[in-house]
C-alpha cells in the first residue's frame, strides 16, 4: 500500500520511526524481509493456522515476508533453506527476490488469467490455508479506496471458497472505516468461524486490521 504525501516533516516523522521500531531491528536480526512477518507470525500463534505438510497459497506476497515465516513454519526445523514439508506458492503483482522453497507467480490477482494459472499450479491440490497481504494503492479518496480494498478482499474470500479444505483458513489484511462491517459480514456468510484481529506489530496509528475466516461453508 502506498500513501501519498507532500509534507517532508511527515516524512521524517515516519522514517523516524521506522528506523527505531522494534519490529524492524527484529526483522533485520532475524532474516525477515519487512516486519510483516510478525503480523502473520502473532495471527498464526493465536489461531494456530501453519504446520508441516500444509498448502498454503500467500497472495500479494511482495516482498516475501510472510512467506518467508511460512517457509520456516513448514520446515521441520524451523530453517530458513534446507528441507521443507509442505507447499507454498506465492503470488503478487510486483517481482520479488526467490525465496527457496517458494514457488512464485507474478500477476495481478484480478486478471482471471493469472487465477487459470494459479489454479494450474495447484493442479486439483485443495489448499490448507489462505493468506493475503494484498492492498491497493490508495488515492485518498475514501469511497474509492473502500471500493478497491472490498474488490481485493472480495476475490480472496472466492479464491479461498473454491480451493480450501473443509476445515481450511483464510487470513486477509483489511481497514477500519468506509465498508469495514461489510466485509465482515461477507465474512461471516462464508466461513463458520470468524476473528478479527489487529497484530502488535501492525502500528497503533494505522487502521489496518485482519480478518480470520475459519472453516469455509459449504452452500446448500
Amino acid at each position: 500500500m502506498k500513501v501519498r504525501t507532500q509534507s517532508k516533516k511527515v516524512n521524517k516523522s515516519w522514517l523516524n520511526d521506522h528506523v527505531n521500531d522494534p519490529y524492524v531491528k527484529l526483522a533485520q536480526k532475524e532474516g525477515y524481509r519487512a516486519r510483516a512477518a510478525y503480523k502473520l507470525k502473532e495471527i498464526d500463534e493465536q489461531f494456530r493456522l501453519i504446520s508441516p505438510g500444509m498448502t498454503v497459497v500467500d497472495l500479494g506476497c511482495a516482498p516475501g515476508a510472510w512467506s518467508q515465516y511460512l517457509r520456516r513454519r513448514l520446515s521441520p526445523t524451523g530453517a530458513a533453506v534446507g528441507a521443507l514439508n509442505g507447499r507454498i506458492i506465492g503470488l503478487d503483482l510486483l517481482a520479488m527476490e526467490p525465496i527457496e522453497g517458494v514457488e512464485f507467480l507474478q500477476g495481478d490477482f484480478r486478471e482471471d488469467a493469472v487465477l487459470a494459472e494459479l489454479d494450474q499450479r495447484l493442479g486439483g491440490t485443495a489448499v490448507d490455508v489462505v493468506v493475503s497481504d494484498m492492498a491497493p494503492n490508495l488515492s485518498g479518496i475514501e469511497s474509492a479506496d473502500a471500493a478497491r480494498i472490498a474488490h481485493l478482499v472480495e476475490l480472496a474470500v472466492d479464491f479461498a471458497l473454491a480451493h480450501l479444505k473443509p476445515n481450511g483458513a483464510l487470513v486477509v489484511k483489511l481497514f477500519h472505516g468506509s465498508g469495514y462491517s461489510q466485509l465482515v459480514k461477507h465474512f461471516k456468510a462464508h466461513f463458520r468461524v470468524v476473528k478479527p484481529i489487529k497484530p502488535k506489530a501492525s502500528r497503533d496509528r494505522s487502521s489496518e486490521t485482519f480478518l480470520v475466516g475459519l472453516g469455509p461453508k459449504v452452500a446448500p
